[in-house]
């Protein structure tokens, strides 16, 4: 599967979570969230500490949230990627989606091989903004980046 197909199959999907929502508004996932948001979509938050975030509730685990998620964002640091890679495979999470732009982003090795090996789609990189329509310039060019640098993500 290409990142263009995991990416249409995983934004086909209607409930998604974001993990790595900061309270100070300034992490990608705040970005992502509100683009998701925007576009129509349901999406709970899960943060190990906070209770809400500009008025959405916060849950602890996927299994505290009102429904499972169809997909899990991951924007946190590539090393509390694998324990939510669990905690979304435990819930039964089918998908997980770890951003990364430039540099390592949330992206983990180990994460990446326990999802895969508990049967989840794995997309390993770039960012759901590059393929949520409507796509904004900025995220169209670093798309346009990533395809012709050969820089697109795995998907497992």
């Amino acid at each position: 599967m290409t990142v263009a197909e995991a990416a249409k199959e995983f934004l086909d999907q209607k409930t998604l979570a974001v993990a790595g929502v900061s309270r100070s508004g300034a992490a990608v996932g705040n970005g992502i969230l509100k683009k998701l948001k925007d576009s129509g979509y349901t999406v709970y938050i899960t943060h190990p500490e906070a209770e809400e975030i500009d008025g959405e509730p916060c849950y602890r685990s996927v299994a505290d949230m009102p429904a499972v998620p169809d997909g899990m964002v991951i924007t946190t640091t590539p090393e509390a990627a694998r324990a939510i890679v669990e905690d979304c495979a435990s819930a039964g999470v089918a998908r997980v989606w770890m951003h990364r732009s430039f540099g390592n982003g949330s992206f983990s090795d180990e994460a990446a091989a326990v999802g895969k090996e508990k049967g989840m789609t794995v997309i390993e990189g770039g960012c759901p903004m590059m393929f949520c329509e409507p796509v904004d310039l900025a995220h169209k060019c670093i798309r346009w980046i990533a395809k012709v640098s050969g820089k697109m993500p795995d998907v497992g």
